[in-house]
């Protein structure tokens, strides 16, 4: 399965999805003009990928910043890596806030609670 990257803005995460690996990675900040625009391109992506998945898929995130309506469609994203989780996958979320940055740790709690698959909460420096 071909790659997906595309490259950090300003306004929108890094995004390097590698079907190859499983190796799904989000990092920086999402404000992006037109989230739906964006997030799609992702969405489209993972549907074909889970299709025919490897053996086990790691999604990273990274956010410095996220607005609402990029979190709709990170929950979006997320939804689609819980249906694959309950249906036998090996899906995996990493979940990456900044030391003292209580507000993304929260969203990644809330994020868990919410689509009800286990994230590792992770704290760098």
């Amino acid at each position: 399965m071909e790659e997906l990257f595309l490259k950090k803005t300003f306004n929108s995460p890094e995004v390097e999805f590698i079907g190859d690996t499983g190796e799904l990675s989000m990092e920086g900040r999402s404000i992006p003009e037109d989230p739906g625009e964006f997030f799609e391109r992702l969405i489209d992506w993972i549907n074909e990928y889970f299709l025919t998945p490897v053996e086990k898929t790691v999604m990273s995130i990274k956010l410095e910043y996220i607005n609402s309506g990029s979190s709709k469609y990170m929950l979006e994203l997320l939804r689609i890596m819980k249906i694959n989780h309950d249906s036998g996958k090996d899906v995996k979320i990493l979940w990456y806030f900044e030391e003292g940055d209580e507000s993304i740790e929260e969203l990644g709690i809330h994020y868990e609670q919410t689509i009800q698959i286990p994230f590792e909460h992770i704290e760098y420096y």
